[in-house]
């Protein structure tokens, strides 16, 4: 696709200028609506909560037990970690250059056009609310776990629904009160993070009697997936490390309601992924050197395998006290998503991209929060779960959903700038030199990941085993061709129909 007139950059090379955000926002065209009261360290504090290795690492690593087992778990962990490095660099010099609370889709959309944008959208829409799903789906698994070592709670699948279905309605309620009290509570989870990793990794090294050797946490390799082929397997099997690295662009998403948010936000991005690396990987490594039995954990009546861990190693009372841990930070991941996830709708919808748009862009006058954008998000996610009533793969398949939806969009805008050459003009946060070869790197990954977890996990492939992401993938993408020639007319960002008219059209919209 050729840049279209009214997406073009400016053609004039070099930095953009220092300037306010209130003022360069206006610039992007829009007219600020979202209260700005988000700090760098809060900025930097949602996408680390979303990232959240105690939700992502925690609820994936039975999945990895038999994708590989321990050498692809922490070894996966290393090599997956240094490529979204890459990733994240290169998008958080983007978003520098575009901070918008449209984020992924504004950018491709002024460096590609119409089309670009609109497709980028459709995919970051699928994966944050497919990671909304997958986040509190997680926590509800924990918390059914945590309830069975307590009281013998018997965490069927209805269960586990209604646990999270109670997360998805907490979200919204919190998310109801402001970015503020979003922000107070991303801060509060990143020292919960660091401390339960911490605690957790701390524990499991000193009180358990026995552990496993180095030799089998970094050599150890188990296939319990039926296919033959070790690659394949041990490919699948970064799943839980990528699923775990998503979210970050939620630092974008919420640039709008962040101060100084050219440099904060993109810091913030970057900043997320490095602390998350280290935590990640310590998180990882306490868990599988505390490994008492591989095939009882494994086949836990608990259904969570890090909870049998921590029974086996710890006891009764010692595993309760570190899984409330991990849920207390899984509720603060999923509450982080809401917030990243109702900026979308919000921004998609304000340049009428969604079915329904007038509603989705409200804004409450008393806190400056979109309300509706709050409520869709939370109900799309839990539609998207609601087949783990009746499949035991279908968490996975949502896990799956939130990596091939959100991390194709993240690859789009670096594609797209790269392509813009010098019509680019980067923010006052850019990779000089680095640019371009940490772009190629970060398109070429994205790729790579795309196509691996798209397919098949368990093998012989029935009803029960298929990945459904590939399903949700072509749905969504036919959905959005479908619309695209029923909104086509009335979508656009504001150099297609920004007046000043239409601002203060979108303005007068704050109820």
């Amino acid at each position: 696709m050729s840049l279209s007139p009214r997406s073009r950059p400016d053609p004039e090379p070099g930095p953009e200028p220092v300037l306010d955000e209130e003022e360069r926002l206006r610039e992007l065209g829009y007219q600020p609506v979202l209260a700005r009261r988000m700090g760098g360290f809060g900025n930097f504090a949602i996408s680390f909560s979303v990232i959240s290795v105690l939700s992502g690492c925690m609820t994936l690593y039975g999945f990895g037990m038999v994708t590989g087992g321990p050498v692809v778990m922490l070894w996966g962990w290393l090599g997956v970690g240094l490529f979204v490095m890459c990733v994240g660099m290169a998008l958080a010099e983007v978003t520098s250059a575009y901070p918008t609370s449209g984020a992924l889709y504004y950018m491709a959309d002024r460096l590609g056009g119409r089309r670009w944008g609109w497709y980028t959208g459709w995919l970051n829409l699928l994966g944050l609310l497919g990671a909304i799903a997958g986040i509190d789906y997680g926590a509800a698994l924990f918390t059914g776990a945590f309830l069975h070592l307590r009281w013998g709670f018997e965490p069927t699948p209805g269960h586990t629904m209604l646990i999270f279905a109670g997360i998805l309605l907490l979200h919204a309620a919190l998310n109801l009160f402001g970015v503020k009290l979003v922000g107070v509570l991303n801060s509060i989870s990143v020292w919960w993070h660091l401390g339960g990793v911490a605690l957790i990794v701390g524990t499991l090294a000193v009180v358990p009697d026995s552990h496993q050797s180095p030799e089998f946490v970094f050599t150890e390799f188990v296939n319990g997936t039926g296919w033959e082929n070790p690659l394949y397997v041990a490919a699948i099997g970064l799943l839980l490390a990528q699923y775990t690295f998503c979210g970050y662009d939620a630092s974008a998403h919420l640039s709008e309601e962040t101060s100084n948010a050219s440099v904060s936000a993109a810091r913030g991005i970057v900043r997320a992924i490095w602390v998350s690396w280290i935590a990640g990987f310590a998180l990882l490594a306490g868990l599988t050197f505390a490994i008492q039995d591989y095939a009882g954990t494994e086949a836990t009546p608990t259904g969570v395998p890090p909870a049998q861990i921590l029974l086996d190693a710890l006891g009764t009372g010692g595993a309760t006290a570190l899984l409330l841990v991990v849920i207390v930070a899984q509720l603060f991941c999923g509450n982080a998503e809401v917030a990243a996830a109702s900026r979308m709708v919000f921004a998609f919808s304000r340049d009428n991209a969604l079915p329904g748009s007038p509603l989705w862009r409200r804004v409450s006058r008393r806190t400056q929060t979109p309300v509706p954008a709050v409520w869709l998000s939370v109900g799309c996610a839990g539609l998207l779960a609601v087949p783990s009533l009746y499949s035991t793969t279908a968490y996975g398949a949502v896990t799956a959903i939130n990596v091939i939806g959100i991390t194709p969009a993240y690859a789009i805008p670096v594609y797209l700038k790269l392509r813009a050459g010098d019509r680019f003009r980067p923010g006052p946060w850019n990779l000089g030199r680095w640019s371009r070869p940490i772009g190629w790197i970060a398109v070429i990954w994205v790729a790579v990941v795309t196509v691996l977890f798209l397919l098949p996990q368990s093998s012989p492939v029935t009803v029960d085993t298929m990945n459904y992401a590939s399903v949700a993938l072509v749905a969504v993408l036919t959905a959005a061709t479908v619309w695209w020639f029923a909104a086509r007319r009335s979508y656009g960002t504001p150099q297609a129909y920004g007046s000043a008219r239409e601002q203060a059209e979108l303005t007068d919209q704050i109820v």
